[in-house]
């Protein structure tokens, strides 16, 4: 009898380490998709739109287009678009004012997506700049002669 205490220690010895390698691996698996920052760069171009939206999980989406065009399959054409999510809200209110206008947009990018911080793997966490579109100057300047004419 005393000899089958031995092997049944070893074997829960062993389900111990196989269970702690196993919630390490797991951890690491999580953090890694999660919530380690791939990489980080800043996109520029005319901000379409930022909506708030979400059944459980309420986030601020948003997409810019991009200067350029793309060929997404032969013979056809399509503009460049960048979606991004945005956490902040405080810099969302200021891209929500900001729809039309030029702006340069710093970004997080990570390899997964969770539903509390956006739809996307993009996340906005600062503005660079906003500036108004190139023709808008003219059109404030034409104005009064256009009012004048009628």
């Amino acid at each position: 009898m005393d000899d089958l205490k031995p092997k049944k220690k070893r074997k829960r010895k062993g389900l111990t380490w196989f269970i702690g390698i196993l919630v390490l691996a797991l951890s690491i698996f999580v953090y890694v998709r999660y919530y380690y920052v791939f990489g980080t760069g800043v996109k520029s171009g005319e901000l379409n739109y930022l909506v708030y939206k979400g059944v459980i999980f309420k986030t601020y989406e948003g997409k810019l287009i991009q200067s350029g065009f793309r060929a997404d399959r032969p013979g056809g054409l399509q503009s460049n678009q960048f979606d991004f999510s945005v956490v902040d809200e405080e810099i969302a209110q200021k891209l929500m004012i900001s729809g039309g206008k030029n702006v340069q947009l710093h970004y997080k990018e990570y390899f997964g997506t969770l539903p509390w911080r956006g739809y996307t793997k993009f996340i906005v966490d600062s503005i660079v700049s906003i500036q108004d579109p190139v023709g808008s100057d003219t059109l404030e300047d034409l104005t009064p002669y256009i009012l004048e004419s009628l």
